[in-house]
């Protein structure tokens, strides 16, 4: 299957008919043909954009958010047809292939309600006969840049709240898994959104990527990825003085007491460390561990993760599918390499899986190393990949040091009985996001996600939080006293 650009509502082939293949990382195979663009077609995208917005800005925002509702609809009569989409070609199991897809139908409501919202201020004025008030005024174009390893949700995240405020945009899904991309684009035509509110390009981020940060006419970047490529994203968008908002990495800790319910904790290590396969800027990379339940823990991790599932992520029964590509496996094993090299135990996993049955996909058995020292590149770099190191604290103050010792700040948690624990961490983990007796994983699409340090730049989707990246505040002042009067001197 070829795939096609979605352009002013209409599907496009594009300019210069180069296509790469889009591969089923569980398998090899090759599942579709992604098209690449050409600087002009991106160019043709951002025109149609700028003229749709003109006339979309002036529809109430209850009517855009009508098309929200409808395209929430149609993601939902098609849940299970998208997440086995979703799962072939990015590769995580079924069961979180149909959450991503219910994120995105719920960011659908959810943003569809703030037609009706989209609060503005009202103020007393220090003048007599004298109106104030504040309003969200519509951007224009907006470009955003997605990741692979939630093809869906982290778009929606991003288009739906650009759409409800009044905006156009133009969105770049990567190249590893374009066709969450395209099923959109069927629903976006299918409810007749107006031509040229959403666009879809396929390209590489140098040229497609790069070419829509620089253009004059897209005033907004929303990028979702890693955190080397988001430095490049905001010192290009800067120099062109873009609004430019940035969800980066992370390196995400589990801290356990020796107070906490182990069984408990396990679980929700399992789920952060080998959710996805690990493949996820919320995933938990670290387990700080306090020194008197250390040995415990790793036994108990050790039990259930011999009960962990590994293959094709559209067999019911598995827990774990492969990663993205051949790089990405390379690139989880150098750090096995890294940890041994660094005097960390390995007390399970470690290697590239060859064999039969998976021989043919991009699979890597989940990893857990002990003493890790909290400085080391292992336990200071993201892997992305299902690699887990323990590290031995005294007490909490101890694990908040190291929690807070990394430069991202994404994902945090802890597990105690202690609610006086419980809330100092809360307090003082430096992320912009805490978890208390529950993994790293898990943020609700009604509050806002992002981070700290590494992790952002102070922006956040979800939430209502996300409209003001794609909007702008705008005073507004009537003044009905029938003559001159000028703030603060005429206020005797």
């Amino acid at each position: 299957m070829k795939l096609q650009h979605f352009l002013n509502g209409r599907f496009e082939p594009g300019d210069d008919l180069n296509y790469i293949p889009v591969v089923n990382p569980a398998n090899g195979e090759e599942i579709a043909q992604v098209p690449m663009a050409s600087k002009k077609l991106l160019d043709d995208a951002v025109q149609y954009a700028k003229v749709a917005q003109k006339k979309w800005a002036l529809v109430p925002a209850p009517k855009r958010a009508d098309y929200l509702y409808e395209i929430g609809l149609k993601m939902k009569e098609r849940k299970e047809q998208l997440a086995q989409v979703l799962t072939k070609e990015m590769g995580k199991v079924i069961e979180e292939a149909r959450g991503e897809v219910q994120e995105g139908i719920d960011m659908a409501f959810y943003m569809a309600g703030e037609g009706r919202r989209l609060f503005g201020q009202t103020a007393p004025s220090e003048l007599a006969n004298k109106f104030a008030m504040s309003v969200r005024a519509p951007i224009g174009v907006v470009g955003l840049i997605t990741p692979w390893n939630f093809p869906v949700a982290i778009a929606t995240w991003k288009s739906f709240p650009a759409i409800v405020a009044g905006n156009t945009f133009i969105w770049k899904p990567s190249t590893d898994t374009p066709m969450m991309a395209y099923e959109m684009a069927k629903i976006f035509d299918e409810v007749a959104l107006p031509a040229g509110v959403a666009n879809i390009v396929f390209g590489s981020g140098n040229d497609v990527g790069t070419t829509m940060i620089e253009h004059p006419d897209v005033k907004v970047i929303s990028f979702t990825g890693s955190t080397d490529t988001g430095r490049k994203v905001a010192e290009l968008g800067g120099k062109h003085l873009k609004k430019v908002s940035l969800e980066m990495g992370g390196k995400n800790a589990v801290i356990v007491l020796d107070d906490a319910d182990l069984d408990l904790a396990v679980e929700g290590i399992l789920w952060s460390a080998f959710g996805t396969a690990g493949q996820r800027c919320t995933a938990c990379s670290r387990v700080i561990v306090q020194s008197s339940v250390k040995e415990q823990l790793e036994k108990k991790l050790l039990v259930a993760m011999d009960e962990l599932t590994i293959g094709d992520g559209l067999d019911e029964s598995v827990k774990i599918g492969p990663v993205i590509h051949r790089t990405a496996l390379h690139k989880i094993h150098s750090y096995t390499q890294i940890g041994l090299q660094e005097g960390a135990t390995l007390l399970k996993g470690g290697h590239i899986l060859e064999n039969a049955p998976y021989d043919k996909g991009f699979y890597y058995e989940p990893t857990l190393f002990t003493n890790v020292k909290a400085q080391s590149q292992l336990a200071q770099e993201e892997i992305f990949g299902p690699v887990v190191s323990l590290i031995e604290v005294e007490d909490l103050a101890e694990a908040i040091e190291v929690n807070n010792s990394v430069k991202f700040g994404l994902s945090s948690a802890i597990f105690t009985q202690d609610i006086n624990k419980a809330f100092q961490a809360q307090r003082d983990l430096d992320t912009g996001i805490v978890y208390v007796n529950a993994g790293t994983t898990g943020a609700e699409i009604h509050l806002p996600f992002g981070g700290t340090k590494g992790t952002g730049n102070g922006h956040r989707d979800s939430g209502i939080q996300a409209l003001d990246v794609y909007t702008e505040w705008k005073s507004i002042y009537v003044d009905y006293s029938g003559q001159l009067q000028r703030a603060q001197i005429d206020t005797d």
